[in-house]
């Protein structure tokens, strides 16, 4: 008596199972094939046409958003801009040292565009380097006391360039939470891990270096290869205040970490002193209000937030303030705008004002007496 042996079994009873599996999935795609290649009545494609709702293409837009009622200036930013005809105060860009409207700085741009040229944009990448980049950058490495400088067209494109130009896959960036919009991009284009410590928290900062000091021990082959970043920027746009860059310097030799400091050189001693008498005049003319004034003293950008019960009523009262201000007393100031889908962290709605080192006492009093007036009737 002749006998099938237990292992062809198995394989008999598995090709069976796969050609049942096969068979269904292949019955299955032929019927889905059958129905697609149906031809749709007249009738059935009006159906569903009329069942189709839809979606737009960006949300909708309030009227009254200031997207929609935009207000353009007409001439140069300095301190006083014309806006449809009549003069206003300029507290709202970040022209800090005044070089707008500076006849000497004006000829000399005049002369470099006579001999250089000019396009619709000057990227060096595009248009390659040319003596005077050279000689900017010397005079700019001698100025900062440093061996050399890099220079760039665009403020944004600098830091968003120069980070994963230094950092690469698998070393670690330490940043703080509040770091600008450009930071952020050059932290995605470097492909580093990425550790955020707590808005100027120093002691937020070391605890995470003490863990990648641990992490380094327990694989020193690996850590040979990893590089740490610290980045901060001096004045942080977002906040209005400063690093504590001492401790951070400290953290950095202790650690073994590279720093990177966005940074623009603007205050100048009078611009210092402007910016420390101006906040303390703001805070006195928000007393009794519910809109709190928060920035470094020395810092020229100040930053007036709303205690509401919700968000909502927050960005109502500041776009109040703004408004009034600019139809009451003829005062620029600005309302923050945030990429808020894009940020990394939530940004609390605001009102920025700025400095300029060419307002007078009297101009400031008399923005500080607006902008307290205001915020008093809100």
């Amino acid at each position: 008596m002749s006998f099938i042996p237990e292992s062809y079994h198995i394989y008999i009873e598995a090709l069976l199972v796969a050609f049942i599996v096969y068979y269904i999935l292949r019955t299955r795609a032929r019927r889905q094939q059958e129905r697609l290649s149906r031809k749709l009545t007249e009738r059935q494609k009006d159906e569903l046409i009329a069942e189709w709702n839809p979606e737009p293409l960006v949300p909708e837009t309030p009227q009254h958003h200031p997207v929609l009622n935009p207000k353009f200036a007409d001439g140069k930013m300095t301190k006083e801009v014309t806006i449809d005809g009549e003069k206003y105060l300029n507290m709202a860009s970040t022209n800090f040292l005044s070089f707008i409207g500076v006849k000497r700085i004006e000829e000399r741009a005049k002369q470099t565009i006579f001999k250089y040229g000019v396009g619709s944009c000057g990227p060096r990448g595009f248009y390659g380097t040319v003596d005077v980049h050279l000689e900017l950058e010397k005079e700019l490495a001698k100025f900062m006391g440093c061996e050399e400088a890099v220079l760039y067209s665009y403020g944004f494109a600098t830091v968003s360039s120069a980070i994963p130009a230094y950092a690469k896959k698998g070393d670690v960036i330490f940043v703080d939470e509040g770091v600008s919009f450009a930071i952020q991009k050059g932290l995605q284009a470097s492909r580093s891990r990425v550790e955020y410590f707590k808005h100027n928290d120093m002691e937020d900062l070391e605890r995470l270096l003490k863990e990648q000091e641990q992490r380094d021990k327990k694989d020193p082959k690996k850590a040979k290869t990893v590089r740490r970043f610290i980045v901060v920027e001096g004045l942080y746009v977002n906040h209005a205040d400063l690093c504590p860059l001492p401790r951070i310097i400290e953290l950095k030799w202790l650690y073994k970490a590279l720093s990177m400091i966005d940074e623009d050189p603007n205050r100048v001693q009078k611009v210092t002193k402007m910016a420390i008498e101006g906040q303390k005049k703001l805070q006195d003319s928000l007393k009794n209000t519910n809109f709190v004034l928060q920035a470094c003293p020395e810092s020229p950008m100040k930053h007036i937030y709303y205690n509401g019960a919700d968000e909502e009523e927050e960005e109502k009262q500041l776009d109040k303030l703004v408004e009034t201000v600019y139809s009451k007393n003829h005062i620029l100031v600005t309302r923050a705008r945030y990429l808020d889908k894009d940020e990394m962290f939530k940004i609390r709605p605001s009102v920025r004002i700025m400095f300029q080192y060419d307002l007078t006492e009297d101009e400031i009093a008399n923005a500080v007496e607006a902008i307290g007036n205001a915020a008093r009737n809100n």
